[in-house]
């Protein structure tokens, strides 16, 4: 952590979690010239906001339970967020089948009219209605469905969501720390005074005015353990989990399909070569970070896809799984897949020391989310800059929505020895920093060492530097999702490089 916190210290606003909306939080309080530390005691994204289906999307399914305020706040911010990450998120259509014995066809365009019109949408193109007789979307299914609706929305690379803001927030003098664990926070003299301790390090003292807690599923434990305090909410944990199997059809749109339980499923294009199959809702007991697909879960997201798919998805196609625990604000709902997916804020001022903790929440909604914090952190303590973060791109994204293709081509006529595949990667997670990636060099060699597929040492060092990345999960997993091409003696090929570097380099975490 060095210099630059006792340069700082004591910090205005303190963050507990490396989520998407402790990073959020962060980088908008740091862009207004507060003075910003964020603490997450794993890596960034660890949790809940690299286990998610990966969309930015209003929630079309949350029209049944009359959560129009939510879906709104999220239609609306779902292009806002496009436009300044367009390398990470872009639209995408989805597919919906009209199946005979569930929700009437009158019913479903009644809500996808009320989608279409509830949130502002400009860029991204209205619901239509596929005759499915003679369509490409009609072919991988089984010849059940005349009609199918045909709606937008959005995806998101989830996890680089996240470090993209931890990234901003850090430009902007933000002191982000990862592996650090908050062990304890109490109220000093007027201040917060939070002791934290980084893996492998002694225990040291911070300070700061305002504490947020955005801890995600573990919000109520760090209110309870480290901060010793109550605010009379409750969060529901609900287990979400997805199945990842070799691409099942080969145009770019998604499918949305309904089940007979009254939930629903996506089947959804996944980095080129796979299909994402997702998610399930089930109430959560144990440890989030113990959190597993269960047999159960494998079996029901199967079964749901073969209901719609011509050629069954069994258990055995499976090539990958994870799962995440959703932190939903406990509203006394029934069932899992009733539990609202809004946030609820709330905040203690005592001793001129305010904490704020953040239940609930979503990707869709992080933005928002954090201005509500703000808004709180001016009525508790100070009032500083405005509303900025909607303008202002996420690091690689200042390019227009629709130049994607024209990054790809600008960075192989500059690197004429990657091919357009590795370019198109380059592009989709860095989007213009990719060519300060890879900087002056003039030949392959100079991309270093690869470790597989397409992950060279050049990308490694970037993210190692820059991105907080220490282990080869961080980049195989959260940074790259390399690791679905990886064999096993190329992980441990990159271990290696990793376990050598700390032996042979100091340690330069990225700031």
């Amino acid at each position: 952590m060095g210099q630059d916190v006792d340069e700082i210290e004591p910090f205005d606003i303190f963050v507990i979690g490396g989520g998407i909306n402790g990073c959020g939080i962060a980088r908008d309080a740091a862009g207004r010239g507060y003075s910003v530390a964020l603490a997450e005691m794993n890596d960034l994204a660890s949790g809940t906001s690299s286990g998610a289906t990966k969309l930015i999307h209003g929630g079309l399914r949350y029209l049944e339970h009359y959560e129009f305020r939510l879906v709104r706040e999220a239609l609306m911010e779902r292009e806002r967020l496009w436009t300044i990450a367009p390398h990470i998120i872009w639209p995408l259509r989805f597919v919906l089948p009209i199946h005979k014995g569930l929700r009437p066809a009158w019913l479903l365009r009644l809500g996808l009219f009320i989608y279409d019109h509830l949130g502002g949408r400009k860029l991204l193109p209205p619901t239509r209605t596929i005759d499915m007789k003679d369509s490409e979307v009609a072919r991988p299914l089984k010849p059940l469905y005349s009609r199918a609706f045909e709606y937008s929305d959005a995806w998101v690379n989830d996890a680089r969501l996240v470090v993209l803001n931890a990234r901003d927030a850090a430009d902007r003098g933000a002191v982000i720390m990862t592996h650090t664990r908050v062990t304890s926070a109490k109220r000093v003299n007027g201040m917060w005074e939070i002791t934290v301790r980084r893996a492998g390090e002694n225990p040291r003292t911070m300070h700061a005015r305002v504490l947020v807690n955005a801890a995600g599923p573990w919000v109520d434990r760090v209110l309870a353990d480290a901060i010793r305090l109550e605010d009379g909410k409750r969060i529901r944990l609900v287990k979400g989990s997805h199945i990842v199997v070799r691409r099942l059809f080969e145009h770019d749109k998604c499918y949305i399909f309904q089940n007979s339980d009254n939930r629903i499923i996506f089947a959804i294009p996944y980095e080129e070569d796979f299909t994402l199959i997702g998610t399930t809702d089930h109430d959560y007991q144990g440890d989030p970070a113990d959190v597993r697909i269960s047999d159960e879960e494998i079996d029901y997201l199967c079964d749901a896809a073969s209901e719609y798919f011509a050629s069954p998805v069994s258990p055995e196609q499976l090539l990958w799984s994870y799962s995440a625990v959703r932190p939903l604000i406990d509203d006394g709902a029934s069932k899992a897949q009733e539990a609202t997916r809004d946030y609820v804020l709330t905040m203690q001022v005592e001793d001129g020391a305010p904490i704020i903790n953040v239940h609930g929440g979503k990707l869709t909604t992080y933005r928002k989310l954090a201005l509500s914090v703000m808004e709180k952190i001016a009525a508790a303590y100070e009032r500083k800059g405005t509303d900025w973060t909607a303008r202002e791109s996420l690091p690689g994204g200042n390019f227009p929505v629709n130049g994607f293709d024209d990054q790809v081509s600008m960075l192989l006529v500059k690197y004429p020895f990657l091919d357009k595949r590795h370019a198109r990667r380059l592009t989709r997670l860095y989007g213009t920093i990719a060519h300060d990636i890879l900087g002056d060099i003039s030949d392959a060699g100079g991309l270093g060492v690869l470790f597989g597929d397409d992950l060279y040492e050049i990308e490694v060092e970037h993210l190692i530097a820059n991105e907080w990345a220490m282990s080869a999960e961080d980049i195989l997993w959260r940074r790259t999702k390399r690791g679905l091409w990886f064999s096993p003696d190329q992980v441990a090929e990159l271990k290696k490089y990793l376990e050598n570097r700390k032996r042979t380099e100091p340690v330069t975490a990225a700031r």
